[in-house]
């Protein structure tokens, strides 16, 4: 049976469950208007309650904590909580004391929202074994002006972990909040955007490098996974782009620079597939079936804007999964020369980057990152950066089936 907390009331976790480790962390609100953003955070902090490293924040940008100990959970739609978490109790470095939970409110204060205008917010714990909710804490709403709020933490307590409901507020959203917990918020005045980065608090030791960026989140690890940011309205145009260096031949009679090319395999709802690339002259349509367009082909890898997937985000509803990938089709087949990246933009959100640092220059072609279909409203990005000899192998490991002939352009 559920323990209901009030504000302030500490409750056992582990020490009259000795079996528990596995907990999910879930949060929920309502609100009718539904232009506000509500962003998840959670804060891993020693025992001075502070952070250690940049990588000490989590959220949708940095979604995973030292030894897989926390992790953001990305939500199907029959989930009755808006934000879940799992957490991994045993696996949680002992350098760890608390792990704070927050809730802000994306763009608060400029565009005049704050948490009296949400209803119904609480945090959960439930037990991932026996699937059953061990806490609860109605926050309540008893907010003003308040962007961000502590909702509640865990902590260790004599070698067991507790909870404790908080429900505190701050005005300032999450440059407030990050600022307790020893994190610094810069404000990047021509992107208007949150970058986080550790404050120096020792003299003369350096600061931590400033590797959290809310305006550019790095998927680093194959298999890391993200949804485009989604507001009131459609998600609008995503573009996926790809840069890379051709490199320079050493003497005049040196083979041709790389010459990397940027496709992708689409799969609609109704069934229909295909690719789109340079080679074979498939540039794929924005605005009518398959609502992918490829914009060009560089040759040279010295176009500053690179080569261009547009996918229509109007018709989400439409896609179901695309394949975004890079051959190489002239030059010597070395990835690790091309330093190739692909960065996916979108309206409203942070740019999400995926680096080709991982190489096999024995193949020439490369599955960057798969795009999924979520609940008809946003799209899925996984990291992939996985090596094939071809179109064919390609197709094969992700099932789609196509007949493959060779082409030239």
């Amino acid at each position: 049976m559920s323990t209901e907390l009030v504000k302030g009331q500490k409750a056992d976790l582990t020490k009259g469950n000795p079996t528990i480790n596995n907990i999910i962390v879930g949060m929920g609100w309502k609100t009718p208007n539904t232009s506000i953003e509500v962003d998840f955070s959670a804060f891993l902090l020693t025992v001075e309650s502070k952070v250690t490293k940049d990588e000490d924040l989590i959220f949708y940008g940095n979604p995973t904590g030292p030894n897989n100990s926390i992790q953001v959970i990305n939500l199907s739609s029959l989930s009755e909580d808006n934000t879940q978490v799992s957490v991994s109790l045993r696996d949680i470095p002992s350098q760890y004391e608390r792990i704070s939970f927050a809730l802000t409110i994306y763009e608060g204060e400029k565009r005049k929202q704050n948490f009296s205008m949400l209803d119904d917010c609480y945090i959960r714990i439930i037990d991932t074994v026996s699937r059953k909710e061990q806490l609860h804490f109605n926050i309540g709403n008893s907010f003003s002006v308040e962007t961000a709020i502590v909702v509640g933490e865990l902590y260790r307590y004599n070698g067991e972990w507790k909870f404790n409901p908080i429900g505190s507020g701050y005005s300032g959203g999450l440059e407030a909040l990050c600022t307790s917990y020893g994190v610094d918020i810069s404000q990047e005045i021509h992107q208007e955007q949150e970058t986080p980065k550790i404050r120096d608090q020792s003299t003369p030791a350096p600061s931590f490098p400033p590797s959290i960026n809310l305006s550019k989140i790095e998927l680093k690890k194959k298999g890391d996974v993200i949804n485009l940011q989604k507001g009131s309205g459609p998600i609008g145009e995503v573009l996926v782009n790809l840069n890379w260096n051709r490199g320079k031949s050493s003497s005049f009679f040196a083979s041709k620079g790389i010459d990397l090319d940027l496709g992708c395999l689409f799969e609609l709802k109704d069934g229909r597939k295909g690719a789109i690339q340079a080679l074979g002259d498939s540039f794929g349509s924005l605005n009518r079936v398959p609502f992918v367009a490829l914009d060009g082909d560089d040759r040279t890898g010295a176009v500053t804007s690179g080569e261009n997937l547009r996918i229509n985000g109007k018709h989400v509803s439409d896609i179901k999964r695309i394949v975004v990938y890079a051959f190489i089709y002239e030059g010597v087949t070395k990835w690790s020369d091309a330093d190739g990246v692909v960065t996916i933009k979108q309206n409203g959100g942070p740019d999400i980057e995926v680096k080709l640092d991982q190489h096999d220059n024995r193949k020439g072609m490369c599955a960057i990152a798969m795009i999924r279909n979520v609940n008809d409203q946003t799209f899925s990005i996984e990291r992939l950066v996985e090596y094939f000899s071809g179109h064919e192998e390609l197709d094969r490991a992700y099932n789609w089936d196509l007949n493959w002939v060779a082409g030239s352009k």
